[in-house]
């Protein structure tokens, strides 16, 4: 029997036989999305409105980036105002979706050692996106931390160990950018379907040109991203490309990968998003 993450529908094929939910990557990019209304949070929404609605959500945010692998326990995350510096209502902001103690317990059956933690909630990572895709907070979100102590291929290959919650109507949500070099922002550029640096656009093409790669760790691009030449460049702390990872990971080899939201905030911050399985 499937956990009982919520009684909350999931969307089914026929009784008995669920949708497997998609897993996604999500480009987050500044804090101030979470109140905006632009073409970026716009497509957020309409992403959502195309997936089959999730039981549960299980969140890898680029910002709980700490040494070992934790998982918050809470039955209310606390929306956690990560960032400084920036106007009140951004502040104000609170996203209360409930915990899952049955998706946290289903997730550390699949990744044993995974530690409860009552001491994190949903960052803006999370909560800024999630916000515009279900905005009624009605759906349990649970958060992975990002364990900084191990190697790409680890991140991986936990995507790997997570695929099954794919099957038991769990939202595999993955938070981050692609291009995330704060050295090399054009803090006055606006949102635009191009990037200020054409460096920048090639280490885009060539992730998305490896996004459906089916080898293993040792052989994958994406996996093996800082061997690119413009892999430091574009990610000079690996904390916002590791989610992608997560989200490769449990790709089926089979599936359909599609891209969306492919604009540039601020000149070369990708908000690239990646869908496996829809």
């Amino acid at each position: 029997m499937l956990p009982n993450y919520k009684d909350n529908q999931v969307c089914t094929k026929s009784p008995g036989n669920m949708v497997r939910m998609p897993s996604i990557f999500v480009g987050h990019g500044s804090p101030m999305n979470a109140i905006a209304e632009n073409s970026l949070t716009k497509e957020w929404l309409a992403l959502a409105n195309k997936l089959p609605r999730p039981k549960a959500i299980l969140a890898i945010s680029a910002h709980w980036y700490i040494n070992g692998l934790q998982i918050t326990s809470n039955l209310s995350p606390e929306t956690i105002h990560d960032f400084s510096g920036f106007p009140r209502p951004l502040y104000e902001q609170e996203y209360p979706a409930p915990g899952s103690p049955d998706l946290v317990k289903r997730v550390q059956s699949l990744v044993p050692g995974v530690a409860p933690s009552d001491r994190w909630g949903l960052d803006h990572g999370s909560w800024s996106v999630l916000k515009h895709m279900y905005p009624d907070a009605d759906i349990p979100v649970v958060q992975l931390s990002i364990d900084k102590t191990r190697p790409d291929a680890f991140h991986y290959e936990l995507g790997r160990q997570l695929a099954p919650l794919r099957d038991e109507g769990v939202l595999i949500f993955c938070s981050g950018n692609i291009v995330h070099n704060f050295a090399e922002l054009d803090w006055e550029s606006k949102l635009s379907p191009t990037p200020s640096a054409a460096w920048a656009q090639d280490f885009v093409s060539f992730v998305k040109e490896n996004l459906a790669f089916t080898g293993d760790s040792s052989s994958h691009p994406i996996v093996n991203w800082r061997q690119h030449p413009l892999g430091p460049r574009a990610n000079p702390s690996p904390d916002h490309m590791l989610p992608l990872l997560y989200a490769m990971g449990s790709y089926n080899g089979s599936e359909p990968v599609s891209t969306h939201t492919d604009f540039w905030e601020l000149g070369t911050l990708a908000m690239l998003s990646v869908v496996y399985g829809q």
